[in-house]
């Protein structure tokens, strides 16, 4: 196709560029945070296009989590140098925290390589890629996961996070993508697809590809309508971080690093919560979920009131809230004393009869047990795994017949299962060979560096033995010690629903 620049999608886009490049000084360099995938080539392409190339640095982040990282590098460089661009890239090591998701932290080491490169260059201003169809997933997944004005507030067109090299932008964030697909088609450009985008196993993925075209079909207005709820969210949200601002003003000690604990009890609840959500975004932190706000909250007064402030430890996302000597802060790293099994979550127990079932769902736990059947060894060491609805099973699962994590059917079928809450004290044995000793869960979940707040999963038993606990595996203790070498076997795997992030 010819590259023609005649269409109503290549007006609007170059009118957005040029909206975004008025804003800045005359001899202000623009650095786009190219992926090489369809919505950055766009805004790229324009970008040369209304500032000139020579204002125009493309940066690239190579984070090494696909197969085809190289090849995108290959191709991004390619793409900028044709058009005379600087280009610049980078490579990041994407952290394995626990508590922390794979994606979480990708863009946070991308952000970090983005600023950097920025910094070094003399750029007024980092454009970002993400346009409509992107803010109204960004408002569905926050709904979906009850989160408050500010994750409702989704993206922002423009903002300057505190630490940035530049100022951030978003040029594109009124288009739909079916207009900068245009764009690209109109203009003969070539991107890459990311593989990665088409696993609906991502929340993100899912709106995408099985829930926002059935909103297109009954409400084709639906993108507007969620923009209209971002900007009403970050202007409700603007005028409770001014309220923040005032309280932390007058509770913050320390540079903002520490808050007065007898000022943050002095607050009512709501506006305790609404200071600790603004101090935490101050500090870097990773949001946390009103109940987990809430619960802090009520252990601070529950200290407060009994004089004990010393001995308060609250784990979140690699850090500790603690409380001392009238001081409420938070600290690296997450609490080496063991879980207070006193303040365990209590759920009812649910009970399953399995007959052979793929899978036990368990709403009241947001996942789902999956027993992964595998076919027997019949002398060949070859396992087959049965077949097994294509939702139900991992794709990185692949069961063997004489793996220690699998168990043999008759365990299943020798008593009615459960899925029960921690109540302390439970003990299991998590090496197959005869002799090896049991551990408590307390300490097994500390030894695996699975932070407090992830240990709130449910332990299944068959009858009354503990028989299999996520993330830790099966216990050894509650398996024969003789089986049929010829019985059919099953891998058991928790898992947890799709995360909203």
């Amino acid at each position: 196709m010819t590259p023609t620049s005649d269409s109503p999608a290549d007006r609007l886009v170059l009118e957005a560029v040029g909206g975004a490049l008025s804003a800045l000084p005359a001899d202000g360099r623009i650095a786009v945070a190219f992926s090489g995938g369809v919505d950055s080539t766009v805004l790229l392409d324009a970008a040369v296009r209304v500032a000139g190339a020579s204002r125009c640095v493309a940066l690239h982040v190579h984070h090494g989590l696909s197969a085809h990282a190289d090849e995108w590098l290959t191709h991004c460089e390619a793409f900028a140098r044709e058009r005379g661009v600087e280009f610049a890239a980078q490579r990041v090591e994407v952290p394995q925290d626990a508590g922390v998701s794979v994606e979480a932290a990708a863009r946070d080491a991308r952000y970090r390589a983005l600023d950097g490169m920025c910094a070094t260059r003399a750029v007024h201003s980092l454009w970002l890629a993400q346009h409509a169809d992107d803010q109204a997933e960004t408002v569905l997944l926050q709904l979906l996961r009850g989160a408050g004005l500010a994750g409702l507030a989704a993206m922002a067109p423009e903002y300057l996070p505190a630490g940035a090299a530049a100022v951030r932008r978003r040029p594109l964030l009124h288009l739909l993508r079916a207009q900068l697909e245009q764009y690209a088609n109109a203009r003969a450009l070539h991107w890459i697809d990311d593989e990665s985008n088409a696993d609906t196993r991502y929340a993100r993925n899912a709106l995408r590809h099985e829930v926002t075209p059935a909103l297109a079909v009954h409400f084709p207005g639906f993108r507007d309508a969620l923009a209209r709820t971002a900007a009403h969210a970050a202007s409700a949200q603007r005028l409770l971080d001014d309220l923040a601002r005032i309280d932390l003003d007058a509770a913050g000690r320390d540079e903002g690093h520490a808050l007065s604990h007898d000022a943050l009890l002095a607050l009512d609840d709501d506006r305790a919560l609404n200071l600790l959500r603004y101090w935490m975004r101050t500090r870097g932190l990773v949001a946390a979920s009103t109940a987990r706000l809430t619960d802090a909250l009520r252990q601070l007064r529950e200290v407060g009131a009994a004089g004990e402030g010393h001995s308060l430890r609250i784990d979140h996302a690699g850090q500790a809230l603690r409380s001392y000597r009238g001081l409420v802060y938070w600290e690296a790293g997450d609490s080496s004393e063991s879980a207070d099994e006193t303040a365990l979550t209590a759920r009812a127990v649910s009970e399953f009869a399995w007959q052979g079932e793929t899978i036990w769902r368990l709403p009241q736990w947001r996942g789902t047990f999956v027993f992964a059947a595998v076919e027997a060894d019949l002398g060949d060491g070859a396992g087959v795994a049965s077949s097994i609805a294509s939702d139900a099973i991992d794709a990185n699962v692949d069961p063997t017949p004489n793996d220690p994590d699998t168990l043999p059917v008759s365990v299943l079928r020798r008593a009615l299962l459960s899925a029960r809450a921690r109540s302390g004290g439970e003990r299991m044995r998590t090496r197959a060979a005869p002799g090896s000793p049991s551990r408590t869960l307390k300490n097994l979940f500390q030894e695996r560096g699975i932070p407090a707040w992830k240990r709130d999963v449910p332990l299944l038993y068959v009858g009354e033995d503990l028989l299999f606990v996520p993330l830790l595996g099966l216990n050894h203790t509650a398996l024969p010690a003789q089986v049929d070498a010829t019985e059919q076997r099953v891998r058991i795997i928790w898992r947890e629903d799709l995360l909203i992030a």
